[in-house]
């Protein structure tokens, strides 16, 4: 096991929406505080090796929390799938390069389930990974991420670099990115609810047919299987981190609607699309080698998302 209270770690994305929980879920475990480092983009463009190189220099990592990715919802996805695919292969082809002549401790990736296939069997398990093609629209941000784990085997088996890979399920809390044309689909249900309940609005129209499934992961529960993966895991074995219930949209579009106390008209736009037609993880990967389970009820995550975007909304809406 990997004491973290003796390591100097590098969490990139650490400013980010997870990364934040991640750096206080460190410090809460006794890393000291001047013992996280966050790189910012303005200082480290992660998708150039030459940042890359002088992160580690500067840095001088003994463990890397791989956070960072340029991700979105299903709008995203679309409009950007060439940028997803180059940023994401990038940072991760070269923080792994230079972990390994680093000399790292470990290197912790975090994929997604964007890297399943688009029809796999539900629930997911971890050994359905490569069993096909990943749901169209998000295929090339999933496919980046899961090269990683290739990546990471591969540098495991020829040069001895430990490492964890974790694939947190769709996630959701406070300080989510509440952004329309980025935001994933809690964040962006919220903030279409609240917004039309203020302004009196009759109805929301949300995308697709509602009958896609998703299954949603509290931030902090993410976090904390994260960072057991830092401390446990010595293998790039792929650990599903899920939340436990899967739901369909067309059902969550009426919780997050009573949740924030709209009361019009849901209406479907079926011209857009779903996305991948169902998501639900199995956790026995996560619950037998990291001893993990979600903590979080998802009506209490959910209100209290709520209650953090009403009090930040004002300055952001």
């Amino acid at each position: 096991m990997t004491d973290l209270t003796q390591q100097r770690i590098v969490v990139t994305g650490g400013a980010g929406f997870l990364g934040r929980a991640v750096c206080r879920t460190l410090r809460e475990r006794g890393v000291p505080a001047d013992r996280i480092v966050v790189p910012r983009r303005r200082d480290f463009d992660l998708t150039v090796e030459a940042d890359v190189v002088r992160l580690y220099a500067e840095a001088r990592p003994d463990v890397v929390i791989h956070l960072a990715a340029e991700v979105g919802g299903i709008g995203a996805n679309m409009a950007h799938p060439g940028r997803f695919f180059f940023a994401n292969m990038a940072m991760g082809l070269h923080l792994v390069e230079h972990a390994r002549r680093h000399g790292l401790t470990k290197f912790v990736h975090t994929g997604t389930v964007c890297a399943y296939p688009k029809h796999c069997p539900v629930p997911f398990r971890e050994d359905d990974i490569w069993n096909g093609y990943p749901e169209e629209t998000n295929a090339p941000y999933g496919v980046a991420k899961k090269a990683i784990f290739v990546m990471l085997d591969g540098y495991r088996r020829e040069y001895g670099l430990a490492s964890a890979v974790a694939l947190p399920v769709n996630l959701y809390g406070p300080g989510d990115n509440f952004d329309p044309a980025s935001s994933h689909v809690i964040p962006a249900l919220i903030r279409k609810c609240e917004e039309a309940r203020v302004a009196g609005a009759d109805e929301v129209v949300c995308w697709g047919t509602g009958s896609a499934t998703r299954e949603f992961l509290y931030v902090d529960d993410a976090a904390e299987g994260i960072v057991r993966a830092a401390e446990v895991m010595e293998e790039p074995v792929p650990i599903n981190l899920g939340g436990g219930a899967e739901i369909a949209i067309r059902d969550l579009v009426v919780t997050v609607a009573a949740a924030c106390g709209f009361t019009g008209r849901i209406v479907w736009d079926a011209s857009k699309p779903d996305g991948q037609p169902r998501r639900g993880l199995d956790i026995s990967r996560a619950r037998s080698l990291l001893g993990w389970e979600p903590r979080q009820t998802f009506d209490e995550g959910l209100a209290a998302t709520v209650a953090w975007w009403r009090a930040h909304s004002s300055s952001t809406m």
